[in-house]
């Protein structure tokens, strides 16, 4: 729930509530009692995340599991230089 800042024009007395944002907006100054309260602009706040699962990783890019299969294939030279002599024996 955020935090909102009040100023009452009535008497300049200021304080901050913390409301829901589905909460409607106070109207009545609790110092002075008159109708005269404004919320004001703020600037916000963080975001605070709370409890396990938010971790710098979470989000990050993983790599492609295609590429890596690729990766990890010999390459058609080296299939030939095996088959021919047994390990390039015959000067592939």
């Amino acid at each position: 729930m955020p935090t909102y800042q009040y100023e009452c024009g009535a008497c300049g007395h200021g304080f901050e509530a913390l409301q829901s944002m589905a909460d409607k907006k106070l109207k009545k100054c609790p110092k002075c009692g008159k109708p005269k309260l404004h919320r004001l602009i703020g600037t916000g706040s963080g975001i605070i995340f709370r409890g396990t699962g938010f971790y710098e990783t979470d989000y990050k890019r993983k790599s492609d599991p295609k590429a890596a299969k690729a990766d990890s294939r010999p390459s058609a030279s080296a299939k030939e230089s095996s088959a021919c002599c047994g390990g390039g024996a015959c000067g592939h």
